[in-house]
C-alpha cells in the first residue's frame, strides 16, 4: 500500500469522524438534552482530556510558550468564532445545510491566501471560487421568502474555520500537531463558556442522554483530528485533500437516515457546485505542481 493510498484512507476516516461528531452534537442539542453552550463546553473538556492523555503518552509537553504568540492568538480567535457559530448552526439548522456551507471553507482559504499571503491565483481558480460562492447562495437562498436567518450561523462558522486554516499556514513550526490539537480543543471549551454566558437562565447539567451523546461527540472528534493529522503526514497534500469532501456525503446520508432531512434540489445543486469547484481547484493545483 502506497503512502498516498494510506493517507487517503486516513482522510476518509477523518471526514467520517467529523461527520459523526456533528451528528452526535446535533442530536444532543436538537433534542434539548443539552444546550449548545453546555454541549460545546463538555465536548471541549472531554476531547481536551483525551488529547492530553494521548500527548502525554507520546512525550509531548502540554504547554508551549508559542501559544501566546500573536500568530497563534489570531488562529485561536478564528477557532473560537468557528466553534461558536458552527455549534449554533448545528443546533438550529439541518445537518445537511450546515455541512454543505462548511465545504466552502477551502475556497475562502484560497481567497485569503491570494489577498493576505500574496499567493498567485490564476483566473481559472478565481472563476472556480466564484462558482463555489454561487453554490453557497443556492443553499442560503437570500430572498425574503426563502431565507432563514439561522443559516447566517453556518456562514459565520465557515468563515471562522477558514480563518483558522489560513492562520495555521503561518503558525510557528516548532509547535507540534498534537499541541495544535490541544489548543484547538481548549478553544472549543472556551467557546462553550462564551455561549453559556448568552443563554437564558442558569446553566444546567445535561440529561443522561445528553451526556452520552456529548461523550460520543468528543470521541468522534478526537478520532477525526487524529486521523486528519495522520492523513496530512502520510500522503501528499494535493492527493489527500480532495477527500475532505467525503464529509458532506456522510453528513447528507446521516441527515436523511437519522434526522429525516430531505435536502431539496437547490440545496443539492448548491452542494454540488461547492464541492465541484473545490475539487477543480485542488486538482488544478496538483497538476500545476507536477508540471513545475
Amino acid at each position: 500500500m502506497t503512502d498516498n493510498l494510506r493517507g487517503s484512507l486516513w482522510m476518509l476516516l477523518a471526514m467520517a469522524g467529523f461527520a459523526v461528531e456533528d451528528a452526535f452534537f446535533k442530536a444532543a442539542t436538537g433534542a434539548g438534552a443539552v444546550t449548545p453552550g453546555t454541549g460545546t463546553l463538555l465536548f471541549g473538556l472531554l476531547a481536551l482530556g483525551v488529547s492530553a492523555l494521548v500527548s502525554t503518552m507520546r512525550g509531548q509537553p502540554l504547554w508551549h510558550p508559542a501559544y501566546l504568540q500573536h500568530r497563534l492568538l489570531i488562529r485561536t480567535g478564528f477557532e473560537i468564532m468557528g466553534r461558536l457559530f458552527f455549534a449554533l448552526s448545528l443546533a438550529f439548522n439541518t445537518l445537511s445545510t450546515t455541512s454543505a456551507i462548511l465545504q466552502a471553507a477551502p475556497l475562502f482559504v484560497m481567497l485569503g491566501a491570494g489577498v493576505i499571503l500574496s499567493e498567485r491565483i490564476g483566473p481559472r481558480r478565481w472563476f472556480a471560487m466564484a462558482l463555489g460562492l454561487v453554490g453557497v447562495l443556492l443553499i442560503l437562498r437570500p430572498t425574503p421568502e426563502a431565507f432563514s436567518p439561522t443559516t447566517i450561523f453556518a456562514v459565520l462558522g465557515m468563515l471562522g474555520f477558514a480563518g483558522r486554516d489560513l492562520a495555521t499556514r503561518t503558525s510557528p513550526p516548532e509547535v507540534h500537531a498534537s499541541q495544535l490539537n490541544l489548543l484547538g480543543f481548549a478553544t472549543v471549551a472556551f467557546a462553550g463558556i462564551v455561549l453559556i454566558m448568552f443563554e437564558p437562565g442558569l446553566p444546567s447539567l445535561p440529561t443522561v442522554q445528553g451526556a452520552a451523546l456529548i461523550s460520543g461527540t468528543a470521541l468522534a472528534g478526537v478520532i477525526g483530528y487524529g486521523a486528519l493529522t495522520a492523513a496530512m503526514r502520510t500522503g501528499e497534500v494535493s492527493v489527500v485533500t480532495p477527500f475532505r469532501y467525503f464529509r458532506l456525503i456522510v453528513a447528507l446520508g446521516i441527515g436523511v437516515a437519522i434526522f429525516g432531512e430531505r435536502p431539496d434540489a437547490l440545496t443539492l445543486a448548491g452542494a454540488a457546485l461547492v464541492v465541484g469547484s473545490g475539487l477543480y481547484t485542488l486538482l488544478r493545483d496538483a497538476r500545476r505542481r507536477s508540471a513545475s
